[in-house]
């Protein structure tokens, strides 16, 4: 079984972090978005990734060259972004026609029973109901509760039910092919090659595609959803930190997940902290936060703040002298 993983996409909602850091290697609940993936692929027997790099595509490859040397993996280039199906398509050359296929976008996380869907005879998308199906490509179905319809980004939705980045396909072939067609007679959705058009002419081709719900889709794509991802995370089992060492002086509230090597003196960590390996922090008080590798804090308060990878920090410092019925407010 081969794995698509596209993660060429620019981030834009999460800058200016994303100016220098693509966002599948931000950093949740101890380890980046793609880690998540790649993990999750491993253990369902995965054999080959093809990665759809672009924007900062040599900081994932590099990534991934060393920390999952034993993947056997081919990295491909998106140069112009032109939609999700022409992302799946360059890496058509390295998909046979009789692959089994999972694609998965590398900016999502999802909980679902991903051994059910692999045991399905049919193609599968991985789908859940949202609030706003036009921002989504969505599946219609006909009254006996078979897929029917894929739309991308309707202005009149008919459905509420949105494919959320994970999809099983049993005819590789017939889909790039699909996307092909498309691409060649430059039939565009909103300016783009959206996979779900290539999955719907797949579907006027003959194929048949199933769908299955998933528990929790994790949004990654924005700060505020980031963080909540975060902390949803961490308050499952087998995700934070346990038996850490004992740091100067100071208050860890679990859950929080800490790199190594880290320095913390003086200073009240969590709940729902994320920081990364070789951070210093110094009188600070952080919670609700993700904090990147070499990051130094030196007295600061956070809350509901993600800091980027090699970032420093300093607060301000008073000496006061204040008598009686006084209110300050330093905010």
């Amino acid at each position: 079984m081969k794995a698509i993983i596209p993660v060429a996409g620019a981030g834009t909602k999460l800058r200016p972090l994303t100016y220098t850091q693509p966002k599948p290697l931000i950093p949740v609940a101890g380890k980046p978005i793609i880690s998540f993936i790649i993990d999750k692929l491993v253990s369902l027997q995965v054999e080959e990734f093809v990665f759809v790099l672009g924007y900062l595509g040599e900081k994932i490859s590099d990534y991934v060259e060393q920390r999952h040397p034993g993947l056997k993996k081919t990295f491909v280039h998106q140069d112009n972004r032109l939609g999700s199906g022409h992302a799946v398509w360059m890496a058509r050359d390295r998909v046979l026609p009789g692959d089994d296929l999972i694609i998965y976008f590398g900016d999502t996380i999802v909980d679902m029973d991903f051994q059910q869907m692999m045991s399905l005879p049919t193609s599968c998308l991985a789908i859940k109901k949202v609030q706003d199906p036009r921002n989504f490509g969505i599946v219609e179905f006909d009254e006996e509760g078979a897929v029917k319809r894929l739309v991308e980004k309707p202005k009149i939705p008919r459905s509420n039910m949105a494919m959320v980045g994970v999809y099983k396909i049993k005819e590789a072939g017939q889909l790039m092919a699909a996307l092909d067609f498309n691409i060649q007679n430059d039939l565009r959705t909103g300016g783009e090659f959206p996979l779900t058009d290539g999955l719907m002419r797949m579907m006027d081709n003959g194929a048949r595609c199933s769908t299955i719900e998933v528990e929790n889709w994790y949004d990654c794509g924005k700060k505020e959803s980031l963080l909540e991802t975060n902390a949803i995370l961490l308050d499952k089992a087998g995700y934070a930190s346990d038996n850490l060492p004992e740091y100067d002086n100071s208050i860890i509230i679990h859950p929080v997940s800490i790199g190594e090597d880290c320095r913390i003196s003086n200073s009240v960590i969590g709940p729902h902290v994320t920081i990364g390996s070789h951070v210093a922090i110094e009188s600070s008080i952080v919670k609700s936060s993700i904090i990147g590798n070499y990051a130094s804090l030196h007295e600061v308060v956070l809350k509901q703040s993600v800091v980027g990878n090699d970032t420093s920090i300093t607060g301000f410092r008073q000496s006061l002298n204040i008598g009686d019925n006084t209110e300050i407010d330093f905010s």
